[in-house]
């Protein structure tokens, strides 16, 4: 161990212890304020524990080891970043790892897919406090927390208490997170490994707690969303949607299947939005006719399956999904849209007469052209809006 670490581990043993259409983005956010994340999940399974110290001295402990670690000015993570003692995580070295204090030894590492607890503490480079969790419960390799953290936890042992450093780049990215950490913010955390124990067997949960955890998946699906995270996104919903069908589950009374219901058309209609970004058009399709067997008179699937049926060439059928989600939400501007659309494809391009004189074949091209390219361009881009605000609302 380095002597800085050692010093750092002394000090410590007296008491041991997660756009490019803004409007749209706007508009949606506007029609829908998705809570945030809910950050602990506790399970009765056996597991294993190690004792945290007291809330009250964990700031002091912790701002005395940064103060060891940068000494007593803020500001120096650039020099971390090539600072000698540091374990790399990553190739490009933007992921780095300190022991303070180590743990119960290699038997005791995490793995994936086996849910874990730290403590955590994390401030920026210039010294504010913006993470602090006493117990942070999250199950390795599934989207839930950044990936400083997904990978930081998982060279870690049971115990073990390490400071991570990590660029924006394993962490809030250029985003930020609003309204405390800026966009491009590397942070440097204490991490505490708490608890390591398998994940819990969805078959034995109730369905009121498989419906909250699948809840906080789903809005942390929102929150990769946002961030035009698309890939992550659909991932986190197809977990979310994977917990309330799991196999085995205990049979919920009339209420909660309703309720199970419900949430499951939340996350099929947000996978439908994270698949359309990603362009995956066959699986979008699969998610609206899952939602329209549970919910036929889903406005948002029967839009999205018409829309996409139209760009495929299957006019009759579109027309007919259309005028339905029409029939439910008569004022939604983009079915409007997209009906007329295909009315006038359906139409075919207008027949010009034949000239019948002179001012018939002398028409004013020069002006009469760019003023029809013009409302047409005015028509098509509020069209894109419209829909683009449609499709990208979330449950």
């Amino acid at each position: 161990m380095s002597r800085v670490g050692k010093e750092a581990a002394e000090s410590q043993r007296a008491d041991p212890p997660a756009s490019a259409e803004p409007a749209a983005s706007r508009a949606a956010q506007e029609l829908e304020r998705s809570p945030r994340l809910g950050r602990v999940v506790r399970f009765l399974l056996p597991h294993t524990t190690v004792e945290a110290p007291l809330p009250q001295e964990e700031e002091q402990q912790f701002y005395q080891g940064l103060e060891r670690v940068l000494g007593p000015k803020q500001g120096r993570f650039g020099k971390l970043f090539a600072a000698a003692g540091w374990a790399d995580l990553t190739e490009d070295r933007f992921l780095r790892k300190l022991l303070v204090r180590e743990g119960q030894g290699e038997a005791r590492r995490p793995q994936p897919g086996q849910e874990v607890t730290v403590k955590l503490l994390g401030v920026l480079e210039d010294g504010s406090l913006v993470e602090k969790d006493p117990k942070l419960t999250f199950i390795l390799e599934q989207g839930d927390v950044i990936q400083a953290l997904e990978l930081g936890v998982q060279s870690m042992q049971l115990g073990e208490v390490s400071f991570l450093l990590t660029s924006f780049l394993y962490a809030y990215g250029h985003l930020g997170r609003n309204p405390d950490i800026p966009s491009d913010a590397s942070l440097l955390y204490e991490v505490t490994l708490l608890q390591i124990r398998e994940s819990p067997d969805l078959g034995l949960l109730p369905p009121s707690a498989r419906i909250s955890l699948s809840k906080q998946k789903r809005e942390r699906g929102n929150f990769h969303f946002e961030r035009e995270e698309y890939q992550r996104a659909m991932r986190s919903y197809q977990l979310a949607l994977g917990i309330l069908d799991s196999p085995g589950a205990v049979p919920p009374g009339p209420e909660e299947e309703e309720e199970l219901q419900e949430h499951r058309v939340k996350c099929l209609n947000n996978c439908a939005a994270a698949q359309l970004k990603l362009q995956l058009f066959e699986e979008v399709l699969a998610s609206c006719n899952a939602v329209l067997h549970i919910d036929p008179d889903n406005v948002k699937a029967l839009y999205r399956k018409g829309k996409l049926l139209s760009e495929q060439g299957e006019d009759q059928a579109a027309m007919h999904i259309l005028k339905r989600a029409l029939q439910l939400e008569p004022t939604t501007k983009a079915i409007h849209a997209e009906l007329s659309k295909l009315a006038k494809r359906q139409k075919g391009p207008p027949e010009r007469p034949a000239p019948t004189g002179v001012d018939d074949l002398v028409q004013p091209a020069a002006w009469i052209t760019p003023w029809k390219l013009l409302f047409g361009a005015v028509a098509v881009a509020l069209g894109s809006t419209v829909t683009s605000i449609f499709l990208t609302t979330r449950s």
